[in-house]
This record gives C-alpha cells, structure tokens and sequence, in this order.
C-alpha cells in the first residue's frame, strides 16, 4: 500500500513537471529573486533594532504595512495577467482605461488602506493590553508617507511586470505575486525607517497626520465618485476584504512583537522574518493567482472537492517550497553573519525555516482553493480577493508558524 501511494505521489509530480515545466521555471526564479531581494528588508529590520525598541509598538504596524504593498499590487497584477490571458491588456495613459482604472483604484487603495492601518494598529495594541505605544498620530505619519513613497515604486514595477510579460511570454500568474510583493518588502520598510524621523515634532506630527488624513479620505471619495465602472467596482469589492487583510496582518504584527526578546537575542531571525513571510504569500499568491484564471477561463470547475487541474497546481506549489525555505534559510544566515548579527547557526535556521515554511504552505494551499471558487461562486472576481486573502493570512499563518518552529527547534 504505501509503495502503491508513494508510486502514484511520484507519477503525480513527474506529470506536473512534464506538462508545466517552463513555468516552473519562471515561478522558482521569480521566488528564487525575490527571496533573495528579500534579504535587505530582513537585514533592514535585523538592523533596526534600536528603533523597534524605543517606538514601542512599531513592529505591529510592519508586516500589514509591507503587507499591504503586496496585497494591493498583488491583486493589480493577478488582474493584469487575466487581462494578458484574455487578450485585453494594452498600456494606455488615458485613465478612463481598463489598465489605467486599475491604477488609479490601485492608488486610492494604498492611501485608505494605510489611513486604516495606523488606526488598526494602535487599536489592536491597546485592545491587546501591549502597554505603552506610540501615539495614533505617529502610526498615521509612519503609516501612510512610507505607504505611499514605496507605492509609487511597486506601481511601476508592477507595470513593468506585466509589459515584460506580454513581450517575452512570461505567465504572468507565475513571476507577478513573488516579484511584487517581494519588490512590497524591499522598498516599505526603508520607506517606514525614514518616515520614523517625521514623529516626535509634536507641531509637525500632527499637522501632517491631520493633512495626509485628509488626503486620503479626499482621494477614495473621489474616486468613488469618478463614474469609472471598473475603478467603482474594484474600489467596492477590495475595501472589505483589504480592511479584513490589513487586521489580520496587525494581529500577526502583534503576535511578532510579543516574542521581541527571542528576537532582539539572535537578530539573525529578524533577517529571516520578512523574506519568510514573503515567500510563503508569494507561494500561496502564484497558486491563487493560476486558480483565478483558470476560472476565468472555464478550465477549473469551482467544486468543493478539488480535481486534478487544482491537484497539479497544489503539487506545484510544495515543490516550490523545499528549494526556497532551504534558500531563505541559509541566505539569512550568510547575509546576518556577514552584517555582524547573531544567529542560532545554519541548521537550526534551516529548521526552523523548513518546519515553519511546510506548515505555512499547507494552510496556503487550503485556503488560496476554497477562497478562490467561494469568491468565483458568489460572483466576485477572485483576482480582486484572492491575493489579498492569502497574502495577509499567510502573514498571521506565517508568523505563527515561525514562531511554532522556533519554539520546537528550542530557541526561547
């Protein structure tokens, strides 16, 4: 019996190979890339230190900040490579536009949203009895100037993304969630570093919390109010679920900041952090975003037992994640050590990282099916719900699962 299993287990993933194997190609060397980009944001953390320290409550605000940049481009480049699918993607200037509505939506999103967040984050602190943090008017600095100043770079490399795809045959359902959310986590935690030096100007901090408050709130209203259909209804069908996204990745924020002490003893581990989390949401955002095609193009039944076209983009994905936990790992390690920050040594990161990363995929896989097909039935379009969806419970999944391993590997 277990030879007769393990014979069809490898056949599977043999046949997954065989039939798809230039994508696999270009998903592992997207993941493969924005793992490694990811290390800056890890050794950007890991050197931060200092400041996580003396802001009190900052680190609830990182993973749904970078988060978000993912979650928001992530789902405009899900959209973009169904429009490449189906033949309607062109590059315009005009906003009236399908492309250009969605960036104008895109936008409006990365202002409100991060409005929200500073909010969110400064609720769930207090709420969670965190003690004393910064005030809702340093989150709300932070929050939104470092949102916006790393948006306009993901924008543009969410575009390019999609231009390259279009020209040299790339999938882009393959190579867009791990680039730019990757690209989410390289540019917005320097964004947020640099946004801190704007806090403590008691007169400064609140004028401009006040402004750029109003800016946001100014920006969503008018885009609501534009009468671009494509634009009002992105803006409608992602509020909710961004909202929901940016909570549940505060919570994963919180759960991070909790254990700050395990971290602060091997910065090592905060290297490890963000490239971590990145790659078990890129892993869940390719499968999500190969799903939602699929069901825009009439190949994947939405049925509660998954068939084989999902089981092959389910096999894909696990054999996406042994090569990229074990990199993650072991480029942590290096890029700490070399940085001069303590770790725990190369296998127990490698552990911790395997352990972590293979519990976080199972949930992802689990998760980015029945979110798809339950978003397809109720009539949504997955590619609005499901990068979001994933990204940010792959956040909570990820941190929780990160620090389960720790804790087995018996670092605390």
């Amino acid at each position: 019996m277990a030879t007769s299993l393990r014979s069809r287990a490898l056949a599977r993933v043999r046949a997954v190979i065989g039939a798809d194997a230039a994508s696999i190609r270009q998903g592992l060397a997207a993941l493969l890339v924005s793992s490694g980009g990811d290390l800056l944001a890890g050794l950007t953390l890991g050197a931060i230190t200092h400041t996580l320290e003396t802001l009190p409550g900052l680190l609830v605000l990182v993973p749904a900040a970078i988060g978000m940049r993912g979650n928001i481009f992530g789902a405009l480049g899900s959209r973009l490579g169904t429009m490449i699918h189906t033949g309607t993607f062109q590059v315009s200037r005009r906003s009236d536009t399908e492309v250009g509505q969605n960036i104008l939506a895109s936008l409006a999103l990365t202002l409100s949203i991060s409005l929200a967040l500073a909010v969110l984050a400064k609720a769930v602190a207090v709420g969670f009895g965190l003690g004393h943090t910064i005030t809702v008017t340093d989150f709300v600095v932070i929050s939104v100037v470092g949102g916006a100043v790393s948006s306009i770079f993901v924008l543009g490399l969410t575009l390019a993304v999609a231009s390259g795809a279009v020209r040299f045959g790339w999938d882009m359902d393959n190579v867009a969630a791990p680039l730019v959310t990757a690209a989410g986590d390289i540019v917005t935690l320097p964004s947020l570093f640099l946004a801190t030096y704007l806090v403590g100007i008691h007169v400064v901090s609140a004028v401009l919390a006040l402004a750029t408050s109003a800016l946001c709130i100014a920006v969503l209203v008018a885009a609501l109010r534009a009468g671009y259909a494509t634009l009002n209804r992105i803006l409608r069908e992602s509020l909710p679920v961004l909202l929901v996204a940016g909570l549940i990745d505060v919570v994963a924020g919180l759960t991070i900041e909790k254990r700050l002490e395990s971290f602060v003893a091997f910065p090592g581990l905060l290297v490890l952090i963000p490239p971590f989390l990145e790659d078990t949401g890129a892993l869940g955002g390719i499968l999500s975003s190969r799903l939602a095609s699929k069901l825009h193009l009439g190949t994947l039944e939405p049925l509660a037992v998954p068939g084989p076209a999902a089981l092959g983009d389910f096999v894909l994905t696990f054999l996406y994640a042994v090569p990229v936990f074990v990199l993650v790992a072991v480029s942590s390690d290096i890029a700490a050590t070399v940085a001069g920050l303590a770790t725990p040594g190369v296998g127990r990161m490698i552990a911790v990282s395997l352990i972590g990363g293979f519990a976080a995929t199972a949930i992802a896989v689990v998760i980015a099916y029945y979110g798809a097909i339950a978003t397809f039935r109720l009539g949504l379009d997955p590619d609005n719900h499901g990068i979001p969806l994933i990204t940010s419970s792959m956040d909570l999944v990820g941190a929780f699962a990160l620090i389960l391993a720790i804790v087995l590997v018996g670092l605390t």
